[in-house]
């Protein structure tokens, strides 16, 4: 063959490489694309309001069974189709086994203190000494004008809500803690406040010579201590503290949720809400079944919110020990197949977000991160590092 035919044959060889490679490059590029459009493209708007859902001690296992039980088949919850996913870690400043108090405070403030601590700073020795008060994400809205709410289906006054608003070396001081509502380091106060435990409440702050009544009225808040009357509340009302006894009767949460809505939706400036559900039960069923309660309302709330720059989270302040540890059968009751001990486990929990500033939220990273996701959100600067 001569030179020119070999040239001729060796430039053919290399169009046809070049359009392969060009080929190849294309096709990947629209696999890259098509896996890339599942999730919304991130977004350069600010947050109006956050709302941040929580689920105590729901871990990996009581999502996907809560699912199975509910829906008959896995990732088939509301919360699911949310398109941002982390993992985030739970510990506490000294423990790798959290509580609510410790793990609630490092996603509300940013920093991570001792287990039963609540919004102080691991400087703080429980039940002995006081630490240096953590500013939490509801102090940072109050201080801006924002409105904001607390609504949980356990005690107002116990570890997780508590940790939004108040500041306390141990979390079972509920009439101090229950006082700093209508005595607030920053803005007014906290505006919504709706969740049980109302008889020890009561209890303790009378023996600290608080009137709950007088001192509530005193700050403009309407005062309900009956479930039935959320429904019927006044549509001018927009500050309301809610307190009511779990037993015999469970309030409904969904009608809090939709209450606390229906106030802090009128604000101009926005608002923060926390909704929190206990799920961590003994009894298996219960706990799967608050989980599709809760699931539930987390879907009408992001219905009500459509088109509002509200960034919704879920996630839980630790996980519980509840698994599968038996073989289960696929349209076979699965309660048989599942156990718990009743305790507290270290590892990781789901994070779930959607809406402005929820792109933050991919990957592992540690319970603190979920402040700054929320700042960022807002478009606030933070000094943490």
């Amino acid at each position: 063959m001569n030179a020119g035919a070999r040239e001729s044959r060796g430039a053919v060889v290399h169009k046809i490489i070049l359009i392969a490679c060009l080929l190849v490059g294309i096709n990947f590029g629209c696999a890259r694309d098509s896996v890339e459009t599942k999730r919304p493209r991130a977004t350069s708007a600010r947050a109006k309001n956050v709302v941040l859902f929580l689920c105590d001690g729901t871990g990996l296992a009581t999502v996907h069974a809560a699912s199975v039980l509910g829906h008959g088949k896995p990732q088939a919850l509301y919360i699911h189709s949310m398109p941002y996913v982390g993992l985030s870690e739970t510990s506490a400043a000294s423990t790798w086994n959290t509580d609510s108090a410790a793990g609630m405070t490092a996603i509300v403030s940013g920093q991570k203190t001792h287990v039963g601590v609540v919004s102080q700073g691991p400087d703080a020795k429980r039940g002995v000494r006081d630490g240096k008060p953590l500013k939490t994400i509801l102090e940072y809205a109050e201080e801006r004008g924002l409105a904001t709410g607390v609504v949980s289906n356990s005690p107002i006054t116990d570890a997780t809500p508590a940790a939004c608003y108040a500041h306390s070396n141990e979390r079972s001081k509920w009439g101090e803690i229950f006082m700093q509502i209508t005595r607030p380091r920053f803005g007014d106060g906290v505006d919504v406040v709706i969740g049980a435990g109302r008889n020890r409440i009561l209890t303790q702050t009378a023996e600290l010579s608080f009137d709950i009544k007088n001192e509530l009225a005193r700050k403009g808040y309407q005062f309900l201590d009956q479930p039935r009357n959320l429904a019927g509340l006044e549509s001018n009302t927009d500050r309301l503290v809610a307190l009511f006894e779990k037993e015999p009767h469970e309030f409904d949460l969904a009608q809090a949720v939709e209450t606390a809505l229906a106030v802090l939706t009128r604000s101009p400036k926005g608002f923060f809400l926390m909704v929190e559900s206990n799920n961590h039960f003994t009894d298996i069923r219960k706990s799967l079944e608050l989980m599709i309660k809760f699931d539930g309302i987390i879907r009408r709330a992001a219905e009500k919110l459509r088109g509002t720059d509200t960034l919704i989270l879920f996630t839980a302040d630790h996980s519980y020990d509840l698994h599968f540890p038996r073989r289960a059968v696929k349209g076979r009751d699965i309660l048989p197949s599942m156990a718990v001990t009743g305790r507290h486990t270290a590892e990781e929990v789901l994070v779930l977000a959607q809406g402005p500033g929820a792109e933050k939220v991919q990957g592992f990273f540690p319970n603190t991160e979920l402040f700054r996701v929320m700042m960022s959100a807002y478009g606030w600067e933070t000094s943490l590092p």
